[in-house]
């Protein structure tokens, strides 16, 4: 939340409060990003050391759930759950796909990294290529950025006129309840990263040969719109929020720390919905009586 509430002083005043509760942004409110301090480590572990144990001791449990979802869907249980990450270059999008995803069964999984719309996808309206990535019931969806690109770079590099730019906010509105309405739980997760942090991350790719692939001379331009890019997603914030499809702000400045609040979020959403196994629908005791007499 914001700076002076992020703490480590907060967690202990805040004992047993969720962190969906603590990472959650306001509904209808206005969003200041200069006020959420990136370095912050809310309701989380003490160091690094620490979150990772923890992180890594929340796998079996997340395991077992996305297993369980996926059960109920052989069933007709409609529901899936679909991870939205957005954040500026280097927040850590790509490391969460890599270090929170591989809690789970890749086969239950639909990974989708949307890079710039091809030639074919500019040829139709901005969701299209989205609702064609989006997960099967039973299914865990992770975007690598999404649709909010399109009210993003193309607000900030003017891609779009600013009537069109108006107008998908209300689209992205009425996609994201279409989703809910069917069974999707959408956690939308903005990693936080501060200015400082970005160039420490764009320096080490620069000072690495082996990450020389990961960076591009159009990252160093990108953070002369740093301002620009910071309004562009607290306007995609506010405008893009409900109670059924809320923001969470993730303070990413410490990588441990992003791997398992995002680990957490998934668990809590999950734990909410609390899948179960479908039952059988034959009769066990014949079919065991017959799997033995052959």
């Amino acid at each position: 939340m914001p700076k002076r509430k992020h703490g480590r002083e907060d967690r202990k005043d805040r004992e047993g409060t969720s962190l969906r509760e603590r990472l959650r942004l306001p509904v209808g409110e206005r969003i200041d990003l200069s006020s959420y301090d990136a370095g912050a480590t809310p309701g989380g572990p003490d160091d690094k050391k620490s979150g990772a144990a923890a992180t890594a001791a929340l796998a079996p449990r997340l395991a077992d759930l996305q297993e369980r979802l996926y059960a109920a869907s052989t069933a007709g249980d409609r529901r899936r759950l679909l991870l939205v990450l957005q954040g500026m270059d280097t927040s850590g999008k790509g490391g969460t796909v890599k270090h929170v995803i591989g809690h789970f069964n890749p086969s239950g999984c639909r990974i989708r990294a949307f890079k710039a719309p091809t030639e074919e996808e500019r040829s139709h309206p901005f969701l299209w290529r989205v609702t064609r990535s989006l997960p099967e019931p039973g299914e865990i969806g992770i975007f690598d950025r999404s649709h909010y690109e399109d009210v993003l770079v193309a607000r900030v590099r003017e891609l779009a006129p600013p009537q069109e730019i108006e107008d998908r906010y209300t689209a992205i509105d009425r996609f994201e309840r279409s989703l809910a309405d069917d069974g999707v739980t959408m956690v939308k997760v903005f990693l936080h990263i501060s200015y400082e942090e970005q160039r420490a991350r764009l320096l080490e790719r620069l000072d690495n040969p082996e990450k020389h692939w990961k960076f591009s001379p159009g990252d160093i331009e990108d953070r002369a719109l740093w301002p620009a890019y910071q309004h562009a997603y607290e306007t995609a914030l506010e405008r893009c929020a409900t109670a059924r499809t809320p923001w969470y702000l993730v303070p990413a400045d410490h990588k441990w720390y992003r791997n398992w609040a995002i680990s957490t979020l998934l668990l809590e959403h999950l734990e909410e919905l609390d899948p179960r196994y479908p039952e059988a629908g034959f009769d066990v005791a014949e079919c065991r009586a017959r799997l033995l007499a052959s």
